[in-house]
């Protein structure tokens, strides 16, 4: 992909991007009384109005107004502002985007705020603004753990997992899913589930899975477009309804599951860390930042599809693109060929495409992977690297038709709709 795959970041719970859910306003007072009281030097009214604005409660959405506010707190010393500050610099709301900026907040604030904790790990992780360093990055989190944030404690659990830039260590994962289910964190209770489930005890990950997936309202499948606080719940219950499944032996023609070693993507890393993923499954020992290091462009940058294909022969690994036309008979015949893979025990990595006013410049996408089907409810099964370990989801086929397309995974697409897939080159 050669721009932003933002998906991550905007609909997707303890993606590796910086946190979206900066504190919540907790001052009811009305708009007056917080302007009031904010004028005359009162930090926490002065982020309670900063919140306002930034979510549009009680005032007309101005970004601009919200980081004049949050800065005033910020520069008394408030932990928390310092975080909302360095967030909105992030992201380019209110301010232009700069990231080096952010990460001073993030390192003002980190010691008090385990918000600001997190999101400094994150631009640690993700080289934004900062040279990556992915040990320096799990300390900060673990800290941040320890002041009661979930979502790093879980991070950091997947990353031990994966031994994404640090050696594999199960044991300190499981201590690190735990504290983040003690802290009910939501992607910790996917993590840990599926902890259980790869032990064999299945009562305990259903447990941790029923418990996750009753939190947020669900659908009967995955939707790629669901909001952010409902998709860790999802999978939840994704995960319940295959539990019997990936137990089951494949049948040609009706079901097939392959194995795919899960890794936690980084920030806008989702195309090398699922072909880290691919090439895991293919026995290649290597991360999804390593990955990113084979190809040419920067960290935290997008990752042109043939680059990707480039890094592949570096690892001794034959692997091809092949495109089907965007309409329902491409998808047919796009189905068609997933199942044969599938049926041989090949994944397939795919580029999903969405549209609409929430991204940016109107459009956003992401690379992720297909591994298995199931025909008798034509469902199938993706494996996501912006979702917790173990990454799975279930997705309805019209569903995967709407969003299995793609114009922007680079000079090979030469800027034509089509429905993209790497596969292995069996040639």
């Amino acid at each position: 992909m050669n721009y932003a795959s933002m998906i991550a970041f905007l609909l997707v719970p303890c993606c590796a991007a910086l946190a979206a859910d900066a504190p919540k306003a907790g001052d009811d007072a009305s708009v007056p009384a917080l302007v009031e009281r904010a004028g005359q030097g009162d930090r926490h009214a002065q982020l309670a109005l900063a919140l306002r604005y930034r979510d549009g409660k009680g005032v007309k959405t101005d970004p601009t107004e919200a980081i004049r506010w949050a800065r005033l707190a910020a520069d008394s010393g408030d932990a928390a502002a310092m975080d909302f500050v360095g967030w909105m610099f992030f992201r380019g709301l209110g301010v232009k985007r700069n990231a080096e900026i952010a990460v001073g907040y993030f390192k003002a604030a980190a010691d008090e705020c385990a918000q600001a904790g997190w999101n400094l790990g994150q631009c640690y992780f993700g080289a934004q603004g900062v040279e990556q360093d992915v040990p320096r990055a799990l300390e900060i989190w673990k800290k941040a753990a320890g002041m009661g944030h979930g979502r790093a404690a879980a991070a950091a659990a997947m990353a031990y997992l994966s031994g994404e830039g640090v050696a594999p260590d199960a044991a300190h994962a499981r201590r690190l899913a735990e504290r983040a289910v003690e802290l009910n964190d939501p992607s910790g209770l996917v993590v840990l589930g599926e902890l259980h489930f790869q032990a064999g005890e299945l009562a305990k990950a259903r447990e941790l899975w029923t418990r996750v997936a009753g939190m947020n309202p669900t659908r009967p499948t995955s939707n790629p477009e669901q909001p952010s606080g409902e998709l860790a719940s999802q999978q939840g219950a994704d995960l319940l309804r295959l539990m019997e499944t990936r137990r089951r032996k494949a049948e040609p023609d009706r079901f097939a599951l392959v194995p795919m070693p899960h890794i936690h993507q980084g920030w806008n890393n989702c195309g090398a860390t699922t072909c880290a993923m691919f090439a895991r499954a293919q026995g290649k020992d290597v991360g999804g930042w390593d990955y990113k290091k084979l190809c040419p462009s920067p960290l935290g940058t997008g990752t042109d599809w043939g680059d990707l294909l480039k890094a592949s022969e570096r690892l001794g690994l034959r692997w091809r693109l092949v495109t089907f036309t965007p309409d329902d008979g491409g998808f047919a015949k796009a189905t068609a060929f997933v199942r044969g893979e599938l049926d041989a025990g090949r994944p397939v990595v795919i580029d999903f495409k969405y549209i609409g006013p929430k991204y940016p410049n109107g459009e956003a996408g992401h690379t992720l992977a297909i591994a298995g089907y199931l025909a008798e409810e034509n469902l199938y099964i993706l494996c996501n690297p912006a979702l917790p370990t173990p990454g799975l989801q279930l997705i309805t086929a019209a569903d995967l038709k709407h969003y299995w397309r793609s114009d922007h995974y680079g000079a090979l697409s030469h800027g034509v709709l089509s429905r993209p897939a790497i596969v292995i080159d069996r040639s």
